[in-house]
């Protein structure tokens, strides 16, 4: 039976929210403070999280993470019914015709960007919770965005780097 033929269990709910608590996690902080360093840049620092707010914010964004898991793979399941889309891919990486480590060089830069921009949200919608003075303006949020992809695209490398050290993907010897 070939890959392309062949059923794919579907991935349980709890890996999609799992890696997206991972990785939202991850922008969430980097996101933060890549909005402090473009604010102290460009604005003398109308962003400036202190103590337990970065931490208050992110448990209220945590929620979001999960509504933005159980969506993305609503959309995956519709676009996708049986994943053969999936499977096709699989199956090139298998043959060598696509990438093994490195998967997704535009999904890592939007990725990145628009977290950057769901962190400002969050930290703008918590301000009167957190009792934080919040400034951004879109100039700041857009070089917070830019500068956030170069820390999405290391944590790619990074993730790629265990995945190739640890052989995750390799072709198993035939000896």
């Amino acid at each position: 039976m070939n890959a392309a033929t062949k059923k794919s269990a579907p991935q349980s709910v709890w890996t999609w929210i799992i890696i997206t608590l991972l990785w939202g996690s991850v922008f969430f902080f980097t996101s933060t403070w890549m909005l402090g360093k473009a604010s102290a840049w460009l604005d003398a620092g109308g962003f400036r999280p202190d103590g337990s707010e970065p931490l208050t914010v992110y448990f209220m964004y945590v929620p979001v993470l999960i509504v933005i898991a159980l969506v993305a793979m609503a959309v995956k399941n519709r676009l996708d019914p049986g994943s053969q889309k999936q499977l096709e891919r699989q199956k090139a990486v298998r043959e060598g015709k696509r990438e093994r480590y490195f998967v997704s060089f535009a999904g890592g830069i939007a990725s990145s960007f628009l977290f950057t921009v769901l962190t400002a949200c969050a930290h703008l919608a918590a301000a009167p919770v957190t009792g934080a003075s919040v400034r951004l303006n879109v100039a700041t949020v857009a070089v917070a965005g830019v500068l956030n992809i170069a820390a999405g695209l290391g944590a790619s490398l990074l993730v790629g780097m265990i995945f190739l050290v640890s052989g995750v993907g390799r072709k198993p010897n035939r000896d």
